[in-house]
């Protein structure tokens, strides 16, 4: 009996790009005010469980850094994406979306002010088609397992 060759090299691939690709997506979020504002308010909410009471937002110094912040994940996801796109079986293009989604929607820079609500609106399309696709063939599978079971199985009454 032959054992199969395992290719630890290109695990090691995948796993080297997965951890780039979600480190993308992880910084682009420290780009948003909304998520550094919740990131606050959970901080104050662990620290008033443990009795610690804080007057402020403790994380509000972060604001100062959110264009480095984007710009980092910016940086991160461009070789993400030439990596995918000499080699598309190397990463997932439905997590690849989802990352370029996240970006978008968090645009940090002043002089886009005014048209924010379409980089939210286009980045939001984005995540929303990532999820949507990740969804699909599982929602498709639960459903053909369902009608499998019902044809199978006579109905007794």
């Amino acid at each position: 009996m032959k054992r199969k060759a395992t290719n630890k090299s290109k695990t090691h691939k995948e796993r080297f790009l997965g951890f780039f690709s979600s480190l993308s997506g992880g910084l682009s979020f420290l780009g948003g005010w909304q998520v550094c504002h919740n990131l606050c308010l959970g901080i104050i909410a662990l620290l008033s469980v443990v009795g610690i009471t804080v007057a402020g937002m403790p994380l509000l110094f972060l604001t100062q850094y959110t264009i480095y912040f984007w710009s980092i994940a910016v940086l991160i996801l461009v070789p993400a994406l030439i990596l995918y796109w000499k080699n598309r079986k190397c990463m997932s293009a439905k997590l690849l979306l989802f990352n370029v989604g996240i970006i978008t929607a968090s645009t940090p820079f002043m002089e886009l002010q005014p048209y924010q609500i379409a980089f939210w609106a286009i980045g939001g399309i984005l995540i929303a088609g990532s999820i949507w696709m990740f969804l699909k063939p599982r929602l498709q599978k639960n459903g053909n397992s369902k009608k499998f079971a019902s044809s199978v199985i006579p109905a007794t009454g």
